[in-house]
């Protein structure tokens, strides 16, 4: 070959670097969750999906030929982390009517319930339990950009006892019908967890204790014992990956805390002992203080039974008052709405509950932030407008430091620096 002719065949085979796409986002107010105040007239700016600065205008260059999003008249706040969500669930369709549908029905469904979700602001969740791995799938989805949703962090299964609240019983013995979570015994709650993280599980989730919408326990019963529980908690952390213990009751909340799990979810009957246990111990509350209204103001016409209409009854005002109390107490506060036991979307209509029972408004949106980065081990990434972190990025009118209420109308939303919702 000649010379001149090898060169050019050279040149036309060197790969040309593609340009970093480099995104400006300005508006009026930025919520600086980190520090805890109001910044005015921010600007940020995002390359190749994360931040690589943030200041005040003036302070910050606008690099050349990068695109502007121009918030005028808004405020930003990091995109918001629901740490208890069921995507592949419907609030509409309860108890037995769930029989009505096939099995893929559901994994069907969370693709709605992703874009749903992250139009309302969410851009991170972390799914705490759904069948047939459709939440692993539901990730990939969204991953590959195939979907449109939010970051996932997935459980797959959630583990528990038989005849608990995360088995199946509703169906009388001749179906037999158990869950793929289930474990009896030390042994089979390592292995369990060994499973789960085999198949895409990247958190534990287990039922500590009976809940309102399993059928035939008691909501606040204890169902896994210490050592099983601290079997999970160990195997877990071993694999490099938390821990979330659905538990109502008071015993089994405690119980949970001492085993080493990471986070305790609803928490609703703790008492002040536990309750200054957590506080000591650094464990995190989740608590769904939100959708007892939902609940109880569509009562039976759901599908859902009788029977999780009184135990709802019973908890909801208790859960509250234990929210208020853990609140004052110190405890280490997230913000999970056990969304699809109501309607996917409206997320954000907790914070106003949130801030009626004792928190403030910045204190709420730091458990839908910073808090939720750091109880999943993504404060590189997530949680917070900081240099390093993903472009996830919301707009409200208005001010939620003044009006927490905002933030139940996001209008517009920025993950990894690109607008997937705009208004």
């Amino acid at each position: 070959m000649r010379p001149l002719a090898l060169i050019a065949l050279l040149l036309a085979t060197v790969a040309v670097p593609v340009a970093a796409k480099t995104v400006a986002i300005t508006a009026d107010r930025m919520i600086d969750v980190l520090a805890g105040k109001t910044v005015a007239d921010p600007v940020v700016i995002v390359t190749d999906g994360r931040i690589t600065a943030v200041g005040r205008k003036g302070q910050v260059s606008i690099p050349d030929g990068a695109e502007r999003i121009d918030l005028a008249g808004k405020t930003i706040l990091p995109g918001l982390i629901d740490m208890h969500v069921h995507l592949t669930s419907l609030a509409d369709v309860g108890g037995y009517r769930t029989y009505e549908y096939t099995d893929s029905f559901w994994g069907a469904v969370g693709v709605a319930n992703a874009k749903i979700t992250l139009d309302a602001g969410f851009t991170t969740v972390r799914n705490v339990g759904a069948a047939d791995f459709q939440d692993v799938g539901l990730r990939q989805a969204i991953d590959g950009g195939y979907v449109p949703g939010p970051r996932i962090v997935t459980a797959g299964y959630a583990i528990g006892a038989t005849g608990g609240h995360c088995d199946n019983g509703s169906l009388p013995p001749s179906y037999d019908s158990k869950s793929p979570g289930i474990v009896n015994g030390v042994e089979e709650a390592r292995a369990k967890v060994r499973w789960l993280h085999k198949y895409g599980a990247e958190v534990i989730k287990i039922c500590a204790t009976g809940g309102v919408f399993s059928v035939g326990d008691s909501v606040g019963a204890q169902q896994l014992s210490f050592e099983e529980m601290k079997a999970i908690a160990d195997e877990a952390h071993m694999l490099g990956i938390k821990v979330a213990a659905h538990a109502h009751g008071n015993d089994g909340i405690r119980t949970a805390i001492k085993a080493g799990i990471d986070t305790i979810e609803h928490c609703s009957l703790a008492d002040d002992e536990t309750i200054a246990l957590a506080a000591k111990t650094g464990t995190w509350f989740d608590m769904d203080i939100y959708n007892d209204d939902y609940i109880l103001a569509t009562g039976t016409a759901n599908g859902t039974p009788q029977e999780s209409i009184d135990k709802e009854k019973l908890i909801g005002r208790l859960q509250r008052e234990t929210f208020r109390k853990a609140v004052r107490a110190g405890v280490p506060m997230l913000f999970g709405t056990d969304a699809g036991v109501y309607p996917h979307g409206d997320n954000g209509r907790q914070f106003a509950k949130m801030v009626e029972w004792g928190m403030t408004p910045m204190q709420a949106i730091q458990a839908a932030t910073k808090s939720g980065a750091e109880a999943l081990g993504w404060t590189k990434d997530v949680g917070a407008i900081a240099v390093g972190r993903f472009g996830d990025i919301i707009a409200v009118d208005g001010d939620p430091i003044a009006d927490v209420r905002t933030l139940e109308h996001v209008g517009t939303v920025i993950k990894a620096g690109e607008i997937v919702k705009a208004n």
